[in-house]
């Protein structure tokens, strides 16, 4: 068996590469409450607080298109507030992604919270 080692990959027809430590697109993990900070990420320039479980992902490079997969989970807390559900909000565009954290439980309202954030697809 060969080994092959590299720093960074780029598929073909991309015209941006990505480090191999992060096979997806682009990530993000985030203490999503207070002044929100990156605590660790991957293709990902910026985030924007919208409100209240409300955020904007920005990405390094932009998508090939809007086809991309993505998917995410917010922390566990005490309290009032629970695991939260991440849905998608807004139009996806090449460049960012805006989602919405929603508390479990009878009424499905947005709150603050850690998150994590994965995006599979096509770099430009």
């Amino acid at each position: 068996m060969s080994t092959i080692t590299v720093t960074n990959i780029q598929a073909t027809g991309e015209t941006a590469s990505r480090a191999v430590s992060g096979v997806a697109a682009a990530w993000v993990n985030f203490n999503g409450t207070g002044t929100i900070a990156i605590r660790d990420s991957q293709g990902v320039s910026g985030l924007v607080d919208n409100g209240s479980g409300d955020y904007t992902v920005n990405f390094s490079n932009n998508m090939g298109n809007t086809n991309y997969a993505w998917s995410g989970v917010g922390d566990y807390t005490t309290g009032s507030a629970q695991a939260g559900v991440v849905n998608q909000r807004g139009t996806l565009s090449a460049s960012a992604s805006q989602f919405a954290g929603l508390k479990l439980g009878a009424t499905y309202t947005r709150f603050d919270t850690g998150y994590s954030i994965k995006i599979h697809g096509d770099l430009a």
